[in-house]
């Protein structure tokens, strides 16, 4: 049976945009060279149920005061930025951290500060239930949100806040969000990425 992530998704256009793509650093030209390595090499590189690992879609979303959202996910116990595993509707990776973001922060108006890729990390998932540790191979874009819309928490958060990119950098120290951080103090000073 085929797989309806992977007829939605033109795997060969997000090939093209990862090579368009600019790495902040060596650490993320690596990986960003793994998920091209990926996309070439997996037959459904979308589909959830890949046990060996999958694309999945995230929005790094901005204020125009500088606060970034970012969401306490209860499975993890951890903050990060929102975002989700692609779906069969998705028309594309871009379009799934758009609806991501939307979905678990109940806001309903995201401007996309660029169409290209903003961000590219690789990271291990741990084993929960039937699925064993895998990898997500997480695309990533930059948005603006309206500033005084409030926000509302879904089930997969415990806590939901726009906060300082230190404060960021503090709540999650890896190195994906370290970056992400870096990366939006440089745009916030007219720094091209």
């Amino acid at each position: 049976m085929s797989n309806p992530i992977a007829k939605s998704i033109d795997a060969a256009a997000l090939i093209a945009d990862l090579l368009r793509h600019e790495p902040f650093d060596a650490h993320e030209r690596a990986m960003t060279e793994a998920v091209v390595q990926f996309l070439r090499s997996t037959p459904e590189p979308f589909s959830s149920t890949n046990q060996a690992g999958h694309i999945t879609a995230s929005a790094w979303v901005v204020r125009e005061d500088g606060l970034v959202l970012l969401t306490h996910h209860t499975k993890l116990d951890a903050w990060f930025q929102v975002g989700g595993h692609v779906e069969p509707d998705d028309e594309s990776v871009f379009a799934a951290a758009r609806r991501e973001a939307l979905e678990e922060s109940g806001l309903t108006e995201l401007r996309p500060l660029s169409p290209a890729i903003f961000d590219v990390d690789v990271h291990r998932i741990p084993a929960r239930g039937p699925m064993p540790a895998h990898l997500h191979h997480d695309i990533r874009y930059l948005f603006a949100a309206v500033v005084d819309e409030p926000l509302r928490r879904g089930p997969e958060s415990r806590s939901l806040e726009w906060v300082a990119p230190g404060r960021a950098a503090e709540l999650n120290p890896s190195e994906s969000v370290q970056r992400m951080v870096r990366k939006s103090q440089r745009l916030a000073k007219g720094i091209a990425p």
